[in-house]
């Protein structure tokens, strides 16, 4: 078992990663369903949550069938910190999370996100005051440093740990990497391997078979595995790495049935959560990943990124599961 505070886990659990515009409850729905342990928000900003804006508000909805589940924040002043730390605990999530992570300009350039890994002193202070303005456990995710020069996850992690925060979820990449190039586990490793760290130390980066995820659950001793990139459109990831850390066999491939349910459920909640202009154009962006490797898919997937009516994305979904329903993907 893994605890996080008083949150109870499961052995190396795997986690969903807060993703802007793709973690949203109708999303972490299907990957709750599909064996997801814990997830995570869409990171929500501090500034938005103290300036009370719709948006940021929106993002704080969690549901009881989630659970555990973690709302993820930034910011990088003090006192916006402190006050949306109120108001997310007010939201009721399992777990409160800190971006110190993200390598977008408009964040990191403000210092916020993983601009704050070039002021290891300020990003702790920053941690240490949520850490005192709640009750819920708090943990953070971030990553190896600013650039290959600057690489100071082992300082952070320890420094992290002794203000309070209570598992460390690191991304293998500096800032400067973005989401390019070969994430370093290694130095992952490192921070488990500090006789000093006491608290679950999660990996995240690159992981996208089952194969790779017993890899580095072996190699690198890490205590569980954020899936992120790897579950867009496909949050049967889950499912199947758990399936194969249990057998150490492959599971087939969904089904076109499978596949077709999926983006079916996932526009049904997304109608029903963001309404039906929104919930409709904000789909668009995963039917591409649904249905990645199926032969001369263009015609229909040009139709469901088209079209507005809820009932004709309906039935286009249902004429794919007719041209395509004895495929055998791989």
């Amino acid at each position: 078992m893994v605890k996080i505070g008083n949150v109870e886990l499961p052995d190396f659990p795997l986690l969903l990663a807060p993703m802007e515009d793709v973690s949203d409850p109708p999303f972490r729905r299907l990957c709750k369903a599909q064996g997801a342990d814990m997830m995570y928000t869409e990171f929500i900003s501090a500034d938005g949550l103290v300036h009370d804006a719709d948006k940021s508000f929106k993002k704080l909805e969690v549901f009881d069938y989630e659970r555990p589940i973690g709302i993820q924040y930034f910011g990088g002043q003090l006192e916006s910190m402190i006050r949306a730390a109120h108001i997310v605990e007010n939201a009721n999530p399992d777990v409160i999370d800190i971006n110190f992570g993200c390598p977008v300009a408009k964040v990191a350039c403000k210092m916020a996100g993983a601009g704050l890994l070039q002021d290891v002193p300020r990003l702790v202070e920053l941690a240490a005051a949520v850490v005192k303005s709640t009750n819920k456990p708090v943990t953070v995710k971030t990553r190896l440093g600013w650039d290959d020069q600057t690489i100071n996850i082992l300082e952070v992690a320890e420094r992290l740990q002794d203000v309070g925060v209570q598992a460390l979820t690191i991304h293998a990449r500096t800032r400067k990497q973005m989401y390019k190039g070969e994430a370093d586990w290694a130095w992952i490793a490192k921070v488990k391997e500090n006789p000093r760290m006491a608290i679950p130390i999660f990996g995240n980066g690159d992981v996208d078979s089952p194969e790779k995820a017993l890899e580095y659950r072996h190699r690198y001793g890490v205590d569980g595995i954020m899936v992120g990139r790897a579950s867009i459109g496909y949050p049967w990831i889950f499912r199947e790495i758990k399936h194969y850390f249990a057998t150490g066999e492959l599971q087939p491939p969904p089904t076109t049935e499978e596949r077709v349910e999926a983006a079916r459920q996932h526009l049904q909640h997304s109608i029903e959560w963001k309404g039906e202009k929104l919930g409709v154009v904000e789909m668009r962006r995963h039917y591409t990943n649904y249905f990645r490797g199926f032969h001369s898919i263009k015609n229909y997937r040009s139709r469901l990124v088209e079209e507005y009516s809820p009932v004709a994305l309906f039935g286009i979904l249902e004429e794919i599961l007719e041209a395509y329903g004895e495929l055998e993907l791989t």
